[in-house]
């Protein structure tokens, strides 16, 4: 992930959440110290995330429709899941990435 990519998965995050996170919220995302976490997210959104941050917010962009469903989480295209279910099933399991970020962000 590059530094562009992290500034616009932001906003694309802010957009799936409706609600505008700011760069301490993305280092609270992260699991970043409070008050450094925030400088760390602006210096990344410039030469993008080092380390197992890049792969944790990767997993999180699934909760925008904007980002594909990663292969190790893609349950849904799977023969015993009937087709007229799999678009309901993606937007239930968006949904609930969209609560894991509120609960890590309360």
């Amino acid at each position: 992930m590059t530094g562009p990519e992290l500034k616009q998965l932001r906003k694309d995050l802010s957009d799936a959440l409706g609600k505008q996170l700011s760069a301490a919220d993305m280092a609270r995302l992260c699991g970043l110290a409070p008050g450094a976490g925030a400088d760390t997210i602006r210096r990344w959104e410039v030469s993008g995330p080092s380390g197992p941050a890049g792969k944790l917010l990767a997993i999180l962009a699934m909760a925008s429709d904007r980002y594909p469903i990663l292969d190790n989480f893609n349950v849904f295209d799977r023969f015993n899941i009937p087709e007229a279910e799999r678009p309901a099933r993606r937007e239930e399991f968006r949904e609930k990435m969209r609560n894991e970020i509120r609960e890590r962000l309360e």
